[in-house]
């Protein structure tokens, strides 16, 4: 039975199997700011129990409940996402600042959580799927049409997304659209919470990067973005809904795969690690899929 309520609305956000393997909203009780590698692993979290719908009316109890298996924080009925959104990375690529976003789209099974694997399909595995941390804008109300100005009052929160990316596919092998390449399931692993942007209160200072093997690869942070976060929802909901739960990733800094030297490409059982300041590590092993190719 539910307790008592000891929040009207949360501040921290996952998504879990409880002990009984049953799937649960609750706020982590944390031992710092933010869900550590150890917390998603350790199997000793725990979190009150939220009822209702967590976009809309519901509370957080004081039910405690263990933790035995974190999941990504939502399932998104749509990803966009922002490419080439660092100057730094523009600066280094030597690409063309954008006058406006650049936007794509990812389907909804591309999602991942926290531990899940990123498998790479055997088109992918003679290299090139490379990796990007991303600071992840999670819209919390319907949004159409809205300023610059407003745009923060419709965000829930934020979260760490790895928008994996198939390079091969994405520039070379279809016509220059970037979809493709980013859309192979498990290819956006989210996580390990939400965080409110009641919390979160400034998105564009936000420290964010990515390990591989436990090397650090990417090291920035959101002030070097070309739009901000506010920029980019507004620009975003000109003439189209967005509508709760679904997810803005809003580009990776330098260090990507791709453009280091010599390259790194994601492996069969690496390690690859995002990490976004006051929101925790988002870990996620690789995995080759099994079969031959069938184009």
């Amino acid at each position: 039975m539910a307790g008592s309520t000891i929040s009207t609305q949360w501040t921290h956000l996952i998504r879990f199997e409880d002990e009984h393997g049953n799937v649960r909203y609750g706020q982590p009780i944390l031992s710092g700011s933010q869900l550590t590698v150890a917390d998603v692993s350790g199997g000793q979290l725990k979190a009150y129990l939220i009822e209702g719908d967590v976009f809309g009316t519901h509370r957080v109890t004081s039910t405690v409940l263990s933790v035995k298996k974190v999941l990504a924080p939502i399932l998104p009925p749509f990803y966009r996402g922002i490419g080439l959104n660092y100057r730094r990375h523009a600066e280094i690529t030597k690409a063309k600042t954008p006058q406006n976003p650049i936007v794509f789209i990812k389907p909804p099974r591309t999602t991942a959580g926290p531990l899940d694997p990123i498998i790479i399909p055997t088109i992918c595995q003679d290299g090139q799927t490379d990796y990007e941390a991303e600071l992840a804008v999670v819209i919390g109300k319907p949004c159409k049409d809205v300023s610059k100005e407003e745009a923060l009052n419709y965000v829930a929160g934020y979260t760490a997304c790895n928008d994996v990316s198939a390079r091969k596919w994405q520039t070379q092998l279809c016509g220059g659209q970037w979809c493709f390449g980013k859309g192979f399931d498990s290819f956006n692993p989210i996580g390990p919470m939400i965080v409110s942007s009641k919390v979160m209160t400034d998105p564009n200072n936000v420290r964010l990067g990515t390990k591989i093997n436990g090397k650090v690869l990417q090291d920035w942070n959101t002030s070097d973005m070309i739009f901000d976060v506010a920029s980019i929802v507004s620009f975003l909901s000109q003439g189209s809904t967005l509508m709760p739960g679904e997810i803005i990733c809003t580009g990776t800094p330098h260090g990507v795969g791709s453009i280091l030297s010599p390259q790194v490409w994601l492996k069969d059982k690496d390690v690859c690690e995002i990490f976004v300041d006051g929101i925790g590590s988002l870990v996620n092993p690789v995995v080759h899929a099994k079969g031959t190719i069938k184009l």
